[in-house]
């Protein structure tokens, strides 16, 4: 079912965009993913757009802060965890050798979140859902189907996030040799993955990697290009499970597009 009422624990919950130029996000977003826009006052000068599908919410964009541009944030997209509580796991963040970069605070009645930055540098955010469940769809075009961790120490992130959101590591055994990457299970349920060190750029710092579902990869991946993205990695194939290309959008935000291999019937 494409729509989403609620979401379990340790799932990923909600994708934002913080970016240096609202309106350019919103066109391209829109044109790229067809994405409805929904905008809505945040404060006297601000907005918070709600990006949509079918009139449900499949992600959100805000421009980023003066302090946030002070202190160097660039364009991101930002992945949200659905927690129980923000301030219990926010603690356990921090015991478990974490760093909370923005303490639990309410988001008027919608919800309960903190900023986090795992041992090995990624940051993430949790999500204690009051009125806002999150994201409101999934399993469409145009939607978020999985997050990658970029990290030099595979072993410390696993261990950190298997400990604080009690998600499953289960390494790919159907590669020979071993790829080496780990699939990231809540439940039972497959979000994201950890490839190993050596598959990343060890001058990008660490950071997790959205993917949104899409038709075709590679007719995707040219409309972002000409929309005014630019390949981080161009279309390439995954044997046996789909295709996918990485993109930085026109303000240099980086996300993942994927394309599923069809099911054999």
């Amino acid at each position: 079912m494409p729509n989403v009422d609620k979401h379990p624990p340790g799932a990923f919950c909600w994708i934002e965009l913080g970016t240096t130029d609202q309106n350019a996000a919103k066109k391209f977003y829109g044109t790229l993913f067809g994405w409805e826009i929904k905008d809505l006052p945040m404060g006297p000068d601000d907005l918070y757009t709600m990006f949509r599908l079918q009139g449900r919410d499949a992600a959100a964009g805000y421009t980023l802060r003066p302090d946030q541009r002070a202190a160097g944030v660039p364009p991101h997209w930002m992945i949200y965890v659905a927690v129980e509580s923000a301030d219990a796991s926010a603690r356990k963040c921090e015991q478990l050798g974490g760093k909370v970069v923005a303490a639990p605070f309410d988001v008027y009645t919608v919800g309960r979140m903190a900023v986090i930055q795992d041992p090995t540098g990624a940051f993430l955010s949790l999500w204690q859902a009051k009125e806002g469940p999150g994201l409101g769809i999934a399993g469409e075009n145009g939607t978020l189907c999985w997050a990658d961790l970029s990290t030099p120490d595979q072993v410390r992130a696993s261990k950190f996030y298997s400990d604080l959101f009690g998600w499953k590591m289960t390494e790919d055994t159907d590669d020979d040799p071993p790829s080496g990457y780990l699939h990231i299970m809540n439940g039972e349920d497959f979000i994201g993955g950890i490839p190993p060190a050596q598959h990343r750029d060890p001058t990008v710092p660490p950071h997790w990697l959205p993917y949104f579902q899409v038709a075709s990869c590679d007719a995707s991946a040219a409309k972002a290009k000409e929309l005014g993205g630019t390949f981080c990695l161009a279309p390439m194939t995954i044997e046996s499970v789909g295709r996918m290309a990485v993109i930085a959008d026109p303000q240099r935000a980086v996300f993942a597009i994927f394309q599923a291999m069809p099911r054999k019937p």
